[in-house]
């Protein structure tokens, strides 16, 4: 990363150039590498009867790129959600990219055949450049007192996430990642440090709930980011214990009002499903309808992918959890590191070689809460996907949660923690990339 921190004159312009530079590469590997794998499913985008033929070039992209679940999300886009097991695929991306295309149609350009995958891939690379801009920004606002060099560390590293090609392909992990880091930017700017919030930063505080809502449409991992607005409600309800005034019931309703916006995220797929599938009286209602909380993210999650508490863990999966030790163990490591500081100590050490001097990042209190709520948030989800997911999924949905990229790059003065990992994810994505795009896990 030394290259580009030498010169901090145009930090935007270095972290486009390496976006850029990152993509390319990722892309190379995967028009390169050497056909379908053992899965032919891909097959299934392929040209439609009556529609127009994108370019060749294009063609061959798009279908190095729809590999695995982005299959569905592409197929959902098209036609809507025709079967039960489609519906654990973020319903808020398949919708943008069914409206971009009627957006594009309207405009005059064709329908032509795999023009939703175009559309998707597209949107993919815009949110993830976005959302590494935006983590340069947020950087800067949860550590003020840092310098530009950790911001820019912060975010470069969110380039070469181990999300790889996942934030290339019609994944949803980059939009939400843009969309969480959207929301804690919001977050960050609703909170007034010079004294009481005002009605501005009150709306900030919905804005940032809408933002993390919107995410939770997208994955429903999302859905964590509400915690920042859970403790502000709870924090707000303290104050309110013995300062009864206006401005404290509206900041306390703002944080309501957000916590709501999260929550409808997650709830608003699913009841739309649950219209289609419980509401109508000329179908037999399905099994997962007569729950206590019917859900059909839970159901499907578990009847066609078979997650469940510790389902997973079978002599057969032990070399994917392998695969996702390194980024299970930064995702733990980082995040009992930041549960650790502490205004009056200031930071902690992560450990006796990689210890973190307060002279290179510091922040006010409102930073060091928001800083604990985001690790909270991520060691929950690494507890989550490690006992009831399918674990290799990790090294893509690590990429919403900023935590341990500020770990690494609060290390950047040691250089060895941050070197090993820098390569590592350099080494893994550019081999993800290339068994990606010929069908082969890991997913």
């Amino acid at each position: 990363m030394q290259f580009l921190t030498r010169n901090l004159d145009h930090p935007i312009r270095k972290l486009v150039a390496l976006f850029l530079c990152w993509k390319t590469l990722l892309l190379l590997v995967a028009l390169c590498s050497p056909g379908p794998g053992y899965d032919t499913s891909g097959s299934l985008t392929e040209a439609s009867h009556g529609k127009e033929q994108l370019p060749v070039a294009l063609r061959h992209t798009i279908s190095k790129l729809i590999r695995w679940d982005a299959l569905y999300f592409v197929k959902a886009a098209e036609r809507g959600y025709s079967f039960e097991q489609e519906w654990a695929f973020g319903w808020g991306f398949t919708r943008v990219i069914a409206a971009c295309t009627e957006f594009l149609k309207a405009a005059g350009i064709p329908h032509y055949d795999g023009l939703e995958a175009w559309v998707a891939i597209n949107l993919a690379h815009i949110a993830h450049l976005i959302s590494v801009l935006l983590l340069f920004y947020l950087s800067s606002d949860v550590f003020p007192g840092s310098s530009q060099n950790f911001a820019l560390t912060a975010a470069s590293l969110h380039v070469i996430s181990p999300a790889g090609l996942f934030l290339s392909a019609p994944y949803a992990e980059s939009s939400c990642a843009a969309l969480s880091f959207a929301g804690c930017l919001l977050f960050m700017k609703s909170l007034n440090r010079n004294g009481r919030a005002t009605a501005i930063h009150d709306l900030y505080l919905i804005l940032a709930g809408v933002s993390f809502g919107i995410a939770t449409t997208f994955r429903s991992n999302g859905i964590l980011n509400g915690l920042l607005l859970l403790e502000e409600a709870f924090r707000t309800l303290f104050v309110l214990s013995y300062e009864r005034s206006g401005a404290t019931l509206r900041r306390l309703l703002a944080a309501g009002l957000g916590g709501m916006c999260v929550g409808s995220g997650f709830l608003l797929p699913q009841y739309i499903a649950y219209q289609e599938y419980c509401g109508c009286k000329d179908t037999v209602p399905r099994i997962w309808c007569q729950g206590t909380l019917p859900s059909i993210y839970s159901f499907v999650q578990s009847h066609y992918w078979n997650c469940g508490p510790f389902r997973y863990w079978t002599v057969s999966n032990i070399p994917l959890f392998v695969l996702g030790t390194p980024i299970f163990t930064i995702l733990i490591v980082s995040g009992l590191w930041a549960l650790q500081y502490t205004a009056a100590n200031g930071p902690p050490r992560a450990t006796k070689q990689y210890d973190v001097k307060s002279s290179q990042i510091s922040f006010g209190r409102e930073g060091i809460s928001v800083l604990r709520n985001m690790a909270v948030s991520q060691l929950f989800l690494a507890g989550m996907t490690l006992t009831t997911a399918h674990v290799q999924i990790i090294t893509r949905i690590s990429s919403a949660y900023p935590v341990w990229l500020w770990y690494l790059a609060a290390s950047s003065h040691e250089g060895r923690l941050l070197g090993i990992f820098v390569k590592f994810m350099v080494l893994y994505g550019v081999i993800q990339a290339g068994l990606y795009a010929s069908f082969l896990p890991p997913a």
